[in-house]
C-alpha cells in the first residue's frame, strides 16, 4: 500500500468533512449564553480505574452514583464537556458486538456489569448541559504481555497475528490494514448507537519508545512498506490513514459528531525541524510516535486538537509560553479549534517543580492563552483532580476565569 499524497487527502477531506454541524445545539447554556463560547472540559479516565470506577467490582448502583457525581462536579466547576474514556484497552464500556466488556467495571473482562455506562453517561451529561466526548484508545490491548489473560473470544486471541508485545504491554499492529479496519469498526459502533458529541483520541499511536526494545513489525513492513523511503515514513502513513479514514467515516455516519485528538504537546523540536517549536523535549510525536499531528491540523482532518501542554510557564525543555503560541500558529486559518490540555494532576504534587505548588499556576495559563484568539478552551487531566483539587488550583481557575457557564465553540 503506497503513501497517501497530501493533495489527494486534502481534496477528499474537503468534500467529506466540509459543512460540519457542531453537536450540542440542544445543550443548556446555563447563565452564560451571552458570553463568548469556549471549551471547558475534563478527562474522565477509566484505564486501570484511574478516575472511575473507584475500584472494579462495585455494584451497578454504586458505579452509576460515582459517575453521576463526576458529572455534577463538572457542572459545579462550570465546565461544559466531559471526555469519557470508553475504550481503554481494546474493550468497551457499552455492550459492543466487537469487543468484551471492560475489566475496569467488574474486575473480570467480558463480564456484563448489569448496566450501560456509556448510554447513561451520554443521557445524564446532556441532562446537565454537558457535552459527552467518547474517548477511545485505538491500539492498546493490555497493560501486560500475556494473551492468555484475555478472554478466549477477545479479538487479540482470535487474531494473534494482529498483536505485538512491547514495553510490557500488548498492542495491535498499526501496520496491518485489517487492524486499521477493525479498530475503526469497533469505535464507530459507539458513534452509530449513541448520541455522543465527539470521537476523542489521546496521545497513544505507536507506543512511546522503551529503551532497548524494538517494536517488531518486520513482517508487516516487508509486506506493505514498498514505496516508502524508510520504516518511519511507512509508520507515519499508517497513522495518517487511521486518522483520515476515521474522520471521513465519522462524518458519513453522523455529520454533526466531531473528531478531536489530544496529542503529546511537542510535534518536533526546532533543532530537528525549523517548523518545530522552541523546545528541547525528549519525545517528539512525529519521530517517536509516528504521529504527524501538525499535518492533521493543516490538512483539516480534525474538528479540534487538544495538545497536552503539561508543563509550567518557564519550564526549560518545553515552556508552556512557547508551545501555546506555536500551536496557535498551527491552527491559524484551518478551521480546527484549539483547546489546551492542562496538567491539573501536577498542581500541588510535592514531586513536581516549585511552579506547581503555586495555586495560581493554572490560572496564569488561562490568562496567557487569552492573548491568542486561536485558543478556544482548556481541558483538565483529570476528573479525580477536578473533584479533589489538592491545592485549590482548579478553584482558582473557576474564580478567575469561569464566572458563568458558557457553551462550547460551534
Amino acid at each position: 500500500m503506497g503513501p497517501i499524497t497530501r493533495r489527494s487527502l486534502t481534496v477528499a477531506a474537503a468534500g467529506a468533512l466540509a459543512a460540519t454541524v457542531t453537536a450540542g445545539d440542544a445543550l443548556a447554556q446555563g447563565r452564560g449564553g451571552e458570553h463568548r463560547p469556549e471549551f471547558r472540559g475534563m478527562w474522565l479516565a477509566t484505564v486501570a480505574n484511574r478516575d472511575w470506577p473507584s475500584k472494579p467490582g462495585l455494584t451497578a448502583d454504586r458505579q452509576r452514583a460515582e459517575l453521576l457525581s463526576f458529572l455534577d462536579t463538572a457542572v459545579r466547576r462550570r465546565l461544559n464537556a466531559v471526555v469519557f474514556q470508553v475504550r481503554p484497552t481494546a474493550d468497551a464500556l457499552w455492550p459492543s458486538p466487537y469487543e468484551p466488556w471492560a475489566e475496569c467495571l467488574t474486575g473480570v473482562q467480558g463480564r456484563d456489569p448489569g448496566w450501560d455506562p456509556l448510554g447513561t453517561a451520554v443521557r445524564e451529561a446532556h441532562r446537565r448541559g454537558l457535552e459527552l466526548h467518547a474517548w477511545f484508545n485505538p491500539y492498546r490491548i493490555a497493560g501486560h504481555t500475556d494473551p492468555s489473560r484475555l478472554i478466549p473470544t477477545h479479538p487479540a486471541r482470535v487474531h494473534p497475528e494482529w498483536v505485538v508485545p512491547y514495553g510490557g504491554k500488548l498492542y495491535y499492529n498499526p501496520g496491518l490494514p485489517e487492524v486499521r479496519r477493525f479498530v475503526q469498526d469497533a469505535m464507530l459502533d459507539a458513534v452509530a448507537r449513541y448520541d455522543i458529541d465527539a470521537v476523542h483520541w489521546d496521545d497513544y499511536f505507536y507506543p512511546y519508545p522503551v529503551a532497548g526494545q524494538v517494536f517488531d513489525d518486520d513482517a508487516a513492513y516487508a509486506r506493505y512498506g514498498a514505496g516508502f523511503p524508510d520504516r518511519a515514513a511507512w509508520r507515519r502513513n499508517n497513522i495518517d490513514r487511521l486518522v483520515y479514514e476515521t474522520a471521513v467515516r465519522v462524518k458519513r455516519l453522523k455529520r454533526r459528531v466531531r473528531f478531536g485528538i489530544s496529542p503529546f504537546g511537542v510535534w518536533r523540536n526546532r533543532a530537528t525541524d525549523p517548523l518545530g517549536s522552541a523546545t528541547t523535549a525528549g519525545v517528539q510525536t512525529y519521530d517517536d510516535l509516528y504521529a504527524d499531528t501538525r499535518a492533521w491540523v493543516r490538512r483539516g482532518w480534525l474538528d479540534y486538537i487538544v495538545p497536552q501542554v503539561y508543563w509550567n510557564i518557564g519550564f526549560a525543555a518545553a515552556d508552556y509560553a512557547a508551545l501555546v503560541p506555536w500551536w496557535s500558529e498551527v491552527v491559524r486559518g484551518t478551521g480546527v479549534n484549539l483547546y489546551i490540555g492542562e496538567a491539573l494532576y501536577k498542581a500541588g504534587d510535592p514531586a513536581q517543580p516549585a511552579p506547581w505548588q503555586d495555586p495560581a499556576e493554572l490560572s496564569r495559563h488561562l490568562t496567557f492563552g487569552q492573548g491568542f484568539p486561536q485558543v478556544r478552551g482548556n481541558v483538565y487531566f483529570s476528573a479525580k483532580e477536578v473533584a479533589a483539587d489538592r491545592n485549590n488550583a482548579m478553584a482558582r481557575v473557576v474564580a478567575d476565569h469561569y464566572p458563568h457557564r458558557v457553551r462550547p465553540p460551534r
